[in-house]
């Protein structure tokens, strides 16, 4: 048996086994299946990592335990039932300026706040789930003034739009019927 770069086993040609010749055959040969000469090829490309390697160290001994936070219900049950609350209230005040056809500023107003602190909220997570502390901290502290800077700015926006233009109800019942 010849084994070719794609580990497909194909056996040996008579004349090969009669002078005592071996040679390995290329995966792109004649008699290789077009399957396999697909995959090879998509393969053939080295991986490249996206970002480096974690380091490669255990800080303090292998059987030391994970260091806990020390507890506090802002960071926890009461974080997790704000983020619920804000959600849900978000049901309500989308659907009640259109379903009584009234548009009031403080309903508008308090629709946009509400949007802004969920919105923030959404992209911190994000900020916290997929950078973390530990390998690029520089990354992270950006990402987070980058956040305040945006949420800041979305604000002044909103704050702009609702005090010298229509409105955000208006403006999207307005884009609704066009």
């Amino acid at each position: 048996m010849i084994f070719t770069k794609s580990r497909v086993a194909t056996p040996k040609p008579s004349h090969l086994l009669s002078t005592g010749q071996c040679r390995v055959q290329n995966a792109y040969v004649r008699g290789a299946s077009p399957l396999v000469t697909r995959i090879e090829a998509f393969h053939a490309s080295r991986r490249q990592e996206i970002l480096p390697p974690e380091p490669q160290h255990i800080e303090g001994t292998a059987n030391d335990a994970t260091p806990i936070p020390a507890p506090s219900p802002t960071h926890g049950s009461y974080h997790w039932t704000f983020e619920r609350l804000v959600a849900v209230s978000l049901i309500p005040l989308t659907v009640a300026p259109f379903a009584a056809g009234s548009l009031n500023p403080a309903t508008d107003a308090v629709l946009c706040a509400t949007l802004l602190i969920h919105s923030h909220i959404g992209f911190e997570a994000l900020i916290v789930d997929y950078l973390p502390q530990k390998r690029v901290p520089r990354t992270r502290k950006l990402f987070h003034w980058g956040l305040r800077a945006a949420t800041l700015v979305v604000g002044v926006g909103l704050y702009e739009f609702e005090t010298n233009d229509v409105g955000l109800t208006e403006a999207i019942k307005r884009v609704w019927t066009a």
